[in-house]
């Protein structure tokens, strides 16, 4: 691998960091409304106004387009008093209980969000460093979010993004604090975390958002199937962003509310000429029958629809109809993984996409175990996804195992890709974890590829002294190792490249040189032999170390997943993969580090 294909692959990142406002041509579009039916990202006559943004984090939080303050709250009856307004107007209302004090329903001051800092604490997981930046630009962040193309390779590099990108993060200079935390949604969007991109969004509140923020939302309220999260924000939205799809969210809205002769007028005036049996708006009629008082009844036709988008994923979700699969096609992988967190479907039309969800970080091992049990529990117990639940209950619970190893092995054989080879590892890693280290297993090193794919590393370790040294299996030991102290010997390496192979071997190499487990002088051997070039350097390589150096762990995380922009591992580079290991180990992320290597090598099988 020559220096020409790194910089190919990464280009100008350095002057991008140092300038703040050049932009990396890395070709992903920077504005989310791409994902809009066609015709809704159509621009408006006039630029849509927005608030200016905050010339520092430390600056007053912005408010949303044109607002002034807190929305008008609706006058309810007080505590204790008649409930049933139906013969009472609302002057006579005011009358009888005095005007309402709309102070009392707002937030106080100390319970608001303050834009200097968004995220959310995920139970379980340590958040990252509130400076996990460093002292970057965010004009430089927003590009580099914008133009990543998401999904990356990687499904522990994606774990490590999404921790990052959801962690309380101090907003950095030269950018508003909402339209930090719509650049930090809208990318988790496009990684397929549509749950994780939801709950950054709401943690700005509304007031403070702006027309960037507003357009993510929607895309939020879309991927996690939930139309009725669009109506706190509709009117503001239709205001400020002149698109058919706020027209029409306006219309459902109406009708989610009660309100279908108001609905239907709104959803005529949307419909802006188009057909009545276009699908955008089918199923945007559907959504507002779904009210109180909907009485409308709506067929969907998908004969000649040639595309998916979020808009008709997530309306047809919501409203129970099921896309057809071919349709997934049209779309990016990151529908499918919506798709898996999807509470709206059943576990098994969840099984398929959840096990592709898993390869890319976005669903765990113990959830897949989870939704299996639900298909094995449920009516669908005697279909495919049944039987697999059927395997995967005898790898837990047999008493026997030797029939628990084929259990295991049944459910590997079934897997025809790559990606779902992979997913199966995941799928098996608790119940890997539970055989004993035995000299006389076969195939040991995918019985430990499984076990790391969920970070059981204590569990793996135990197979160090049964497995031969030099042997593929002794190779993601090494690599996953947590209490790793010492070099590695470099005849033992040299074994293990004869058996594993050049590829596996060239990134093996470059994971255990970034993880600091080699000589000096071996590692110089070991990148002559193998023409691992990690000394090679530009602009990205220049970046990430820097980053790594100063512990800046988020902006690691960042840069990592602009390294592996691809989503099959035959495109990233042994070089890459070098620096990002030894990046993350300077950042204090050796734990991701050492789960990356060991994906590499495992998935370049």
């Amino acid at each position: 691998m020559t220096i020409s294909r790194i910089k190919r692959r990464h280009i100008a990142l350095g002057a991008l960091l140092l300038a703040g406002a050049a932009v990396p041509a890395l070709g992903q579009q920077d504005k989310p409304e791409s994902l809009l039916p066609p015709g809704f990202d159509e621009p408006a006559p006039t630029p849509a106004p927005r608030p200016a943004p905050a010339p520092s984090a430390t600056a007053p939080a912005a408010t949303a387009p044109g607002a002034s303050g807190t929305a008008p709250i609706p006058s309810v009856p007080m505590p204790g008093g008649d409930t049933s307004l139906s013969n009472v107007s609302a002057a006579e209302e005011v009358a009888a209980t005095g005007p309402v004090d709309l102070s009392r329903y707002e937030l106080p001051d100390f319970a608001k969000h303050s834009l200097n800092r968004v995220g959310v604490l995920a139970a379980g997981n340590t958040p990252f460093p509130a400076k996990g930046f460093g002292n970057a630009d965010g004009r430089t962040l927003a590009v580099l979010m914008q133009r990543l193309r998401a999904p990356v390779a990687s499904r522990w590099a994606s774990i490590a993004l999404r921790r990052a990108l959801m962690s309380p993060l101090d907003t950095p200079r030269h950018v508003n604090g909402a339209d930090f935390a719509a650049e930090r949604a809208w990318l988790l969007l496009r990684m397929g975390e549509a749950n994780a991109a939801r709950a950054v969004v709401n943690d700005v509140d509304g007031d403070n958002y702006t027309t960037r923020l507003l357009q993510v939302a929607m895309q939020v309220s879309l991927a996690t199937a939930d139309p009725g999260g669009i109506c706190p924000i509709a009117e503001r939205g239709n205001q400020y962003i002149q698109q058919r799809g706020w027209a029409l969210a306006r219309a459902m809205c109406a009708g989610l509310a009660g309100k279908p002769n108001e609905a239907g007028q709104l959803l005529d005036q949307a419909r802006g000429g188009t057909p009545a049996s276009d699908i955008d708006n089918l199923l945007a009629e559907k959504v507002l029958g779904t009210g109180a008082q909907g009485r409308r009844a709506v067929t969907l036709e998908w004969g000649g629809i040639t595309r998916l988008t979020a808009w008709r994923w997530g309306l047809a979700t919501a409203t129970g109809q099921e896309v057809p699969a071919s349709l997934y096609g049209t779309a990016g992988p990151q529908v499918r993984y919506w798709q898996a967190l999807a509470p709206q479907l059943s576990p098994r039309q969840r099984a398929a996409a959840a096990e592709l969800a898993a390869t890319a970080g976005v669903f765990s091992s113990a959830g897949l175990v989870d939704l299996y049990s639900e298909i094995a529990e449920g009516d669908d117990a005697n279909t495919t996804e049944g039987g697999v639940a059927r395997d995967l209950r005898t790898a837990y619970t047999d008493g026997d195992v030797g029939d628990r190893i084929k259990a295991i092995r049944t459910l590997w054989a079934e897997a025809s890709t790559p990606r779902t080879q992979y997913a199966r590892l995941i799928l098996t890693a608790r119940a890997a974890s539970w055989i004993p280290a035995d000299a006389k297993v076969e195939e040991p090193e995918k019985l430990i590829a499984s076990m790391l794919s969920a970070g059981y590393e204590s569990k793996a370790m135990e197979w160090r002294q049964v497995v031969p040294r030099g042997s593929v299996a002794w190779g993601l030991l090494a690599l996953g190792d947590p209490g790793a102290q010492g070099p590695v010997a470099y005849g033992d390496f040299d074994a293990f490249k004869d058996a594993a192979g050049q590829r596996r071997a060239q990134l093996a190499f470059a994971g255990l040189a970034g993880l600091g487990r080699f000589e000096s002088s071996d590692a110089r051997r070991g990148a002559q032999a193998l023409e691992v070039q990690i000394g090679a350097q530009n602009d990205w390589t220049r970046a990430i170390d820097a980053a790594g150096r100063r512990g800046d762990s988020a902006m690691v995380a960042l840069l990592a997943a602009v390294g592996m922009q691809s989503r099959v591992w035959d495109n990233v580079t042994p070089e890459a993969l070098f620096h990002i290991v030894a990046a993350m180990r300077a950042a204090g992320m050796t734990s991701y580090a050492r789960m990356i290597a060991v994906e590499a090598v495992t998935r370049s099988a």
